[in-house]
């Protein structure tokens, strides 16, 4: 049961990078402040590998990029309220440094969507309108991370009983423990 469980995991997540009504698409991203206070913000899903790595974009002046450096410790919140699943996800974040894989990732990105990673000014910089945000031409400040999980936590909602397992990977292989929901 638990196996068929986490194979119900790599799908739906694999669905959420693929399909862009799927609700895994959007994630709650946790990071700690370096206030100490826990950073949330939605991001979307970019990526999902076979070893259930997860891949967003950013800018890389984006405050999540200072607390990740600082505290590379993550969560991940993914909820299907038709499906009832809800989705946590722990382990590390990793700032991709390859320059080759950041190119041919950014030339994949349509134009319109390039703006997001190419303001003047960061990402949470005040301004007194939207008519003072202004666009780089040529330099760009796109960013790829990479969350390798060690901790995923399922719960599904559901009669006559609902369903909660954590898997942990150990020694490179993910173990699943029934818990009370």
């Amino acid at each position: 049961m638990k196996d068929h469980l986490f194979k119900e995991i790599a799908n739906e997540l694999q669905l959420g990078m693929s399909e862009k009504n799927h609700p895994f698409r959007f994630f709650s991203l946790g990071t700690m402040g370096l206030d100490g206070t826990i950073g949330l913000r939605t991001v979307v899903l970019r990526n999902v590998f076979n070893s259930l790595q997860l891949t967003f974009y950013t800018d890389s002046r984006s405050p999540k990029i200072t607390e990740i450096q600082k505290n590379n410790t993550v969560s991940a919140l993914f909820y299907h309220p038709s499906r009832m699943i809800q989705l946590r996800i722990e382990g590390k974040a990793h700032i991709e440094k390859d320059d080759s894989v950041l190119k041919k990732q950014w030339k994949a990105i349509p134009n319109a969507a390039q703006k997001d990673y190419n303001t003047v000014n960061p990402p949470g910089n005040p301004i007194s309108g939207l008519k003072e945000i202004h666009y780089l031409n040529e330099e760009n400040h796109f960013c790829m991370v990479h969350i390798i999980p060690n901790r995923i936590d399922f719960l599904k909602l559901g009669q006559p009983f609902h369903t909660r397992v954590q898997f942990s990977l150990e020694k490179k292989e993910w173990k699943g423990n029934y818990l009370v929901p």
